[in-house]
């Protein structure tokens, strides 16, 4: 079912006016919409057994309800993880001694730089 007849639906409920098909209709046709009429009956006679109030509860709550935490690695994994912080460690303090060399006139392979010409 396309979503501009639940959307309707969401726009009457709020309003607090009646979910019917007349008023499907006038809310999809104002929205520039042109509404097919067993799409907007099939939507009120599905809505007509449900509490939209509590539908939209139950709804938001799901939406907040905190996610599963994941799952602990296994001691291999946590092994690989620590790996590549190590190499990065390495790698960064390479960075910034090689940043101090060029800082000192010393290129980080060695070769030394004459800032003064």
């Amino acid at each position: 079912m396309p979503m501009k007849y639940v959307y309707a639906a969401l726009l009457l409920h709020s309003w607090a006016q009646p979910v019917n098909e007349e008023n499907v209709k006038k809310i999809v046709s104002a929205a520039g919409g042109q509404a097919e009429e067993t799409q907007v009956k099939a939507l009120v006679a599905a809505l007509s057994e449900v509490n939209i109030d509590d539908a939209l509860k139950s709804a938001s709550s799901m939406m907040m309800a905190p996610a599963a935490a994941p799952a602990a690695p296994s001691a291999e994994g946590k092994k690989k993880e620590e790996k590549p912080a190590e190499d990065d460690k390495k790698k960064e303090d390479w960075a910034l001694s090689s940043d101090r060399l060029e800082a000192c006139g010393i290129a980080p392979h060695g070769v030394l730089r004459n800032r003064f010409f």
